[in-house]
């Protein structure tokens, strides 16, 4: 992460922003053809400095928006393109 302070485990606004970024773009449209509604879902999509971070998210209309950020040291990241 950019601005990354691994101690308190933080997002800063530009990490949220550019994994908000690349949901919307990337992941969005793929989770809308998989019929998703809600659920949680690795950041690894953003970068590998993001492997930790997850975010839950929920459908909005056509769209998707990102519900919370998550820490999780065991987390892992899940293909998209089945």
């Amino acid at each position: 992460m950019r601005n990354q302070n691994y101690t308190t485990h933080e997002l800063d606004d530009e990490d949220r922003f550019h994994i908000t970024e690349i949901f919307l773009r990337e992941i969005s449209p793929k989770l809308g053809r998989l019929g998703a509604r809600m659920g949680t879902l690795n950041c690894e999509f953003a970068g590998k400095q993001y492997k930790n971070w997850n975010i839950q998210f929920k459908s909005a209309g056509s769209d998707f928006n990102i519900v919370d950020f998550i820490y999780d040291e065991d987390s892992a990241g899940i293909d998209l393109d089945l």
